[in-house]
């Protein structure tokens, strides 16, 4: 079942791939005709390969400007935060991280305190970073 879904979209693929051969290729004609009346036929198709040159270094452009990986930031990112990122990333490992966080702050309730006020402190220090940096900008 998975395997004929699999087949059918190559297939719908490969299908709008041609039709978008087909109508560039129907394109670059219509183009060539029209340019053949006033710069010949040699000039017409030089005009056509510098515009699908043209063209082509533009779609490259822009599909490797989107490859590119953004700039992690994770120095500006608060612990939550970066939890909050793994979590989505992985989330059978984090599910299993608070079962334990869970189990041992059962045992222990002031492992529990600890975090807290260590997480009060982070806040504080994330709020004095955040002023030193608009105050720099």
């Amino acid at each position: 079942m998975i395997l004929k879904k699999a087949l059918a979209l190559i297939a719908a693929v490969a299908a709008m791939a041609a039709a978008a051969a087909v109508c560039v290729v129907a394109a670059a004609f219509a183009f060539y005709a029209l340019l053949r009346a006033y710069v010949g036929p040699a000039g017409a198709a030089a005009v056509i390969a510098l515009v699908a040159a043209l063209a082509a270094l533009i779609l490259a452009f822009v599909s490797f400007r989107k490859a590119q990986p953004k700039p992690d930031r994770r120095e500006d990112q608060s612990l939550a935060t970066r939890l909050i990122d793994l979590a989505r990333e992985k989330p059978i490992i984090a599910a299993g991280a608070a079962a334990a966080a869970g189990l041992v702050i059962l045992r222990n309730p002031g492992v529990l305190a600890a975090i807290v006020s260590a997480a009060m402190t982070g806040r504080a220090r994330d709020a004095e970073r955040r002023d030193r940096r608009d105050r720099r900008r």
